[in-house]
């Protein structure tokens, strides 16, 4: 177990390895800790949020309390630009998931926990059966991507059309569905059983778009 602290950055979302997002930072209680993660090329953690606010939201003389799941994602940034005073804008990449073994409130609001690093997906292959999935996403990027710039599309390279767990992320992020439904589809370690659920959900909108 890791016996250091890790910034953790609460969010009404689930972020998946291998994932890319998009950031404004502007709460002071993230400005300084992006530039330090930046500057030393260290990740920050995110977890989903079980209540509270994105943004602190005062409740009486203090804050409204925030809670959230005890598995998470590393981010690392990929891209850093500092637009303003007071605002900084970020595009994280997902790493390895992990336990929040630990975590404790700064004075200014920043948390942070002591992190158990998870074991990252066995490579499973895509079976015939779900290669489907694979050609829909294919499809949906092509259509992304006749629209408007590749850089800010949710899904980037390296592809990995093959792997199950990839794969059933990629789907995971994109597909419409409660916060909790993500998170645990985020926890299950088998890829292979994440995405034949995946695939159900898709088979099931599209039943539903066709009636």
């Amino acid at each position: 177990m890791n016996t250091t602290e890790t910034p953790l950055f609460p969010l009404r979302s689930v972020f998946f390895p291998g994932g890319h997002l998009a950031l404004r930072i502007f709460e002071p209680r993230y400005l300084d800790m992006v530039q330090r993660c930046h500057a030393r090329g260290e990740p920050f953690g995110i977890v989903a949020l079980t209540s509270g606010e994105e943004v602190r939201r005062r409740e009486g003389e203090g804050f409204r309390a925030e809670a959230f799941h005890d598995v998470g994602t590393l981010a690392r940034i990929e891209d850093f630009e500092h637009a303003q005073a007071g605002l900084i804008n970020i595009r994280i990449c997902g790493t390895q998931r992990f336990r929040v073994q630990g975590s404790r409130n700064l004075s200014h609001g920043l948390w942070v926990g002591r992190l158990e690093l998870l074991a990252g997906d066995v490579a499973v292959p895509v079976p015939d059966d779900l290669r489907q999935a694979a050609q829909q996403l294919q499809d949906l990027l092509s259509g992304w991507k006749a629209r408007g710039a590749a850089d800010d599309l949710p899904v980037q390279p390296p592809y990995q059309w093959d792997d199950a767990g990839w794969l059933a992320n990629r789907w995971a992020e994109l597909l419409p569905m409660p916060v909790e439904a993500r998170q645990r589809l985020m926890v299950m370690d088998n890829p292979l059983l994440r995405l034949e659920l995946i695939v159900d959900r898709l088979d099931a909108l599209t039943r539903s778009a066709n009636r």
